[in-house]
């Protein structure tokens, strides 16, 4: 997977390739689609959630630059692929998931795995995590109108956030920085998510 389909595409961070290829995917889908937990394709993990295809996850991780001492704030932790990537390559995580029953089956897979490195909390992921901020870097895994303000303000000078942005027919992944002027954005392709849930988003049933 990680040969074929990420590296192969031009993926080049060597932490990022490693710790995909370290984590088994197969753990995080439902057992009737472990077959294709590693074809390049989201898969429905329930409760209308999806598990990002592998190529994503790798190019939004990479776009973040984590580095070991960072804590990161994850939006949308779905069944916990994602999270379990960014504990592995950063000091802490505090992830936030609006359905309850995604968040209990990741945590308990992240526990199965050994990382204990994250931090939970079910909610409105549109809000962040006010009290543990800033963040160095914040990673939003489902599609907003555009950039959550409350997300933005909780980046650290210098902080990278990640998110995908448009409506459901079409997406562009928005990388920025937070520089001495504000959030610099730029365009690092085209993406499609489902819809993020919550004040500073979509509203519920979009």
């Amino acid at each position: 997977m990680v040969a074929a389909q990420i590296a192969g595409r031009g993926l080049r961070e060597r932490r990022v390739l490693a710790t995909l290829a370290a984590i088994p995917r197969h753990w995080f889908v439902p057992v009737t689609l472990a077959d294709a937990a590693h074809d390049d394709a989201p898969l429905p993990v329930g409760h209308g959630q999806t598990i990002s295809q592998p190529y994503m996850v790798a190019l939004m991780t990479a776009a973040l630059a984590p580095r070991r001492a960072d804590r990161v704030l994850e939006i949308g932790t779905g069944s916990g692929y994602q999270t379990a990537i960014l504990a592995h390559l950063v000091r802490r995580v505090y992830t936030v998931e609006r359905i309850p029953e995604l968040a209990r089956g990741a945590a308990r897979r992240l526990a199965a795995l050994g990382l204990a490195n994250v931090e939970y909390r079910v909610g409105d992921g549109t809000l962040g995590w006010p009290e543990a901020a800033p963040f160095d870097a914040i990673l939003v895994t489902a599609a907003a109108p555009d950039i959550p303000e409350p997300l933005a303000a909780q980046l650290a000078p210098g902080g990278r956030i990640a998110v995908p942005v448009g409506d459901l027919a079409l997406q562009q992944l928005l990388v920025g920085v937070r520089g001495p002027g504000g959030l610099q954005v730029r365009a690092a392709g085209g993406c499609r998510f489902v819809p993020l849930i919550g004040r500073h988003a979509f509203p519920e049933g979009f």
